[in-house]
């Protein structure tokens, strides 16, 4: 059995872990009260774009904007999106399996580079130059650091631009959607081309008024439309991450309380054996005088 000692330090090393899980608990879950109200007050305006942009491409030949055709390239680009730290359970991981899913499969016929917004799957996918495409970009880095629409909307213009150059066939984006703080799950959405979604009963159009015209209101709401879906997803993203590290760190402080339990019980047990010893040991001594 373990001396007294080592069981004494091991159980201040156990208490002082859980103090530090139970903190980054609490900085997490204030966190995750803000950006999940960022992401619950985008999501109608996002959903309110989408079905105005669909309502438009029933009157409107949307097929003429660049971001809507469909090209040649047998380059795919995925944009990867993840955490900068650790310590969120298998948030990190589910992406970067998720992102080797699709090279490995579903995207093996085809020149795949992968765009990585957050450092932990930058730092895996880096080691395979061939995919890697961030230095070829001039993104805002960090930027879940000052997430703001403005940002946002640098890398989804530079993203825009290499699918009007016909660099890419098809660009999706792979991001943890947020449901909740306990769960979140891997969404692979389509970037481009634009999928306009077409109004099922086609007697429901709106019938919009058009200022100044049909294409130049077009080729103004199709970019905008890409910039807050590209948004959207940082936004879960974000949300999500503390959502995973919350329930992570609450995992860790039980652990840490159950595994301070169990020393402090093996404590107890050690430190009476070592007092019966003693008691045993004086009896001992006694007896021996008395003879």
């Amino acid at each position: 059995m373990a001396n007294l000692k080592e069981i004494r330090n091991r159980i201040a090393s156990v208490g002082s872990t859980m103090q530090i899980t139970s903190a980054m608990k609490m900085v997490s879950a204030a966190k995750l009260k803000r950006a999940q109200d960022a992401v619950t007050k985008l999501r109608p305006y996002a959903g309110k774009l989408k079905e105005i942009l669909g309502n438009l491409s029933a009157v409107a030949d949307a097929s003429e904007n660049k971001l809507s055709q469909v090209n040649d390239s047998k380059s795919i680009l995925i944009v990867a999106i993840s955490s900068n730290r650790g310590l969120c359970g298998g948030f990190n991981n589910n992406i970067i399996k998720k992102v080797q899913h699709l090279i490995a499969s579903d995207y093996q016929a085809f020149d795949v580079k992968v765009l990585c917004l957050g450092k932990k799957v930058k730092d895996v996918i880096k080691k395979t130059p061939n995919y890697f495409i961030n230095d070829e970009l001039a993104i805002v880095e960090d930027i879940f650091l000052d997430l703001t629409f403005e940002r946002t909307g640098l890398i989804a213009t530079q993203v825009m631009s290499l699918y009007e150059q016909q660099q890419f066939s098809k660009i999706v984006v792979v991001y943890n959607s947020f449901i909740n703080a306990a769960s979140q799950s891997i969404e692979v959405e389509q970037f481009l081309p634009l999928i306009t979604p077409i109004p099922e009963n086609n007697s429901n159009t709106v019938d919009y008024v058009f200022e100044p015209n049909k294409q130049e209101l077009v080729s103004v709401l199709i970019p905008k439309s890409l910039k807050i879906q590209l948004f959207k997803a940082l936004l879960d993203s974000n949300a999500s991450e503390h959502g995973a590290r919350m329930t992570a760190m609450h995992k860790a402080t039980d652990n840490a309380k159950d595994l301070q339990k169990s020393l402090k019980l093996t404590y107890n047990k050690a430190r009476q054996a070592a007092i019966t010893n003693e008691i045993l040991e004086i009896v001992g001594g006694a007896e021996a005088l008395n003879g």
